[in-house]
């Protein structure tokens, strides 16, 4: 099993690169490879919503020169695409963004002269995410959308690890949330598991 982890922090040693530690540790110890971009060393531009790529059927067809062809590649060859950000101002960071909407209309042949294919069709979908907030005040307006863009791509939402910051006063990893973060790669391969019995 392969996980494509993209990081969306800009911060090497953030809470968000604290949390998702343990998780890649766990799927190491599982066997399991990881593939992890860092989304603040790559160039992804905006979608520039010129809707090229709609008329490309066996490919991304977007007019862009960047990175982005070749995340996207990893991701077509993953199993699971992990989603990991901060959450800013109710939602991920900026390059996050610029990829995710490259990814629903280059990855979703639905707006051109015809429809065609979802390229990233099947593939399983979790994030791992911290806010400044309660989860359900800090991370729900991303995890809605979240499910929506999977929905739309055809992709599998198969759930959300968040932890809150409370603040420099206190330390941001604890046994609980390293516990927590290997629990989830435990419940994403159970979970795949169960679905292919």
């Amino acid at each position: 099993m392969k996980f494509c982890i993209l990081l969306g922090s800009p911060r090497r040693e953030g809470n968000t690169a604290a949390l998702l530690a343990p998780f890649l540790e766990e799927c190491e110890r599982m066997g399991m490879e990881t593939d992890v971009v860092p989304l603040y060393d790559r160039a992804v531009n905006p979608c520039l919503g010129c809707m090229a790529c709609q008329d490309c059927m066996d490919g991304l067809g977007c007019v862009q020169d960047d990175d982005f062809d070749e995340i996207f590649q990893a991701l077509a060859s993953c199993d699971v695409i992990v989603l990991s950000t901060p959450i800013y101002s109710f939602f991920c960071t900026a390059p996050m963004k610029a990829l995710l909407d490259r990814m629903i209309y280059a990855g979703v042949k639905n707006y051109g002269r015809e429809k065609g294919p979802k390229l990233l069709e099947g593939k399983r979908v979790v994030s791992i995410v911290t806010c400044g907030y309660p989860p359900e005040r800090g991370a729900d307006l991303w995890e809605e959308a979240l499910k929506r863009f999977c929905r739309h791509g055809g992709l599998e939402y198969m759930g959300m690890l968040c932890r809150r910051d409370w603040g420099r006063g206190e330390p941001f990893m604890n046994e609980e949330r390293e516990q927590a973060a290997r629990d989830f790669v435990q419940a994403i391969r159970m979970s795949i598991r169960a679905e292919a019995l």
